[in-house]
């Protein structure tokens, strides 16, 4: 019987994993549809694109999948959603703010699966703007570590491009800038001839909140929660966690 235990957690786990990657999947695949409406279906001319595109590929989502929603942004093929960003704010445990990001064709639903989330893992729906202002929209890319490189050379690369600072995250580094000097900084990492992993806008928190284990399994829950909506495209909050903390709650 353990054996059969064991073969059956294994099961679960794998069908969670593959849950989750294709969320992952459709989610990349709206980002990618929304910035060939807004901006076109040419990748060269659309940079909000080229950077969805990129990321999804980097990610493993097919091509064919790639191809098929730029043409739906684009009008190129018939079937394209008409999606819409709506923000909604709160608080998890600890007085953590959270904020999250929707991308939907159907406010409603959105902003009741937002809502069973917070209601159902212990945290609370904000009024607008009264979570928002702890957090600053900017532009933030991630670096891997390859040979040799250096948090000088990613410095020296992007600091004339208006990048504002180079962190090393332990595996990589993270350069953040103004939303409106994403593509900027991006591009000048590209003609430096170093990778990068991801360019987006983010809100990052002005105010941390640090966590104990038992709060952050609670702020975990809920961000989780909300995730596991498809109309949710990103969820920030402002909580920080050791490394010992992070490690406990695994």
């Amino acid at each position: 019987m353990s054996g059969h235990s064991k073969w059956a957690t294994t099961k679960h786990k794998k069908a969670v994993i593959d849950a989750k990657r294709g969320k992952l999947f459709a989610k990349m695949i709206k980002n990618i549809e929304v910035a060939a409406r807004t901006g076109g279906g040419d990748p060269a001319g659309n940079p909000t694109l080229y950077d969805a595109i990129q990321k999804a590929k980097k990610s493993s989502v097919p091509n064919d999948n790639i191809d098929r929603a730029v043409k739906r942004g684009s009008g190129a093929e018939a079937g394209g959603a008409d999606y819409s960003t709506i923000m909604y704010e709160g608080y998890a445990a600890g007085g953590v703010a959270v904020l999250v990001e929707c991308l939907t064709d159907n406010r409603n639903r959105a902003a009741a699966d937002v809502r069973i989330a917070f209601t159902r893992n212990g945290g609370s729906m904000a009024d607008p703007g009264s979570v928002s202002y702890m957090f600053n929209r900017k532009g933030l890319i991630v670096v891997p570590k390859a040979d040799g490189l250096t948090e000088d050379d990613v410095l020296g690369a992007v600091l004339d491009a208006g990048a504002e600072e180079v962190t090393d995250d332990g595996e990589q580094f993270e350069v953040v800038c103004e939303a409106t000097d994403l593509v900027a900084v991006r591009t000048a990492l590209q003609d430096a001839g170093i990778d990068y992993d991801s360019a987006d806008p983010t809100f990052l928190p002005s105010v941390k909140v640090e966590l104990d284990e038992e709060t952050a399994r609670k702020v975990f829950k809920l961000i989780d929660a909300l995730e596991d909506s498809d109309d949710v495209q990103d969820v920030y909050a402002n909580y920080d966690v050791s490394d010992e903390v992070m490690e406990a709650v695994g």
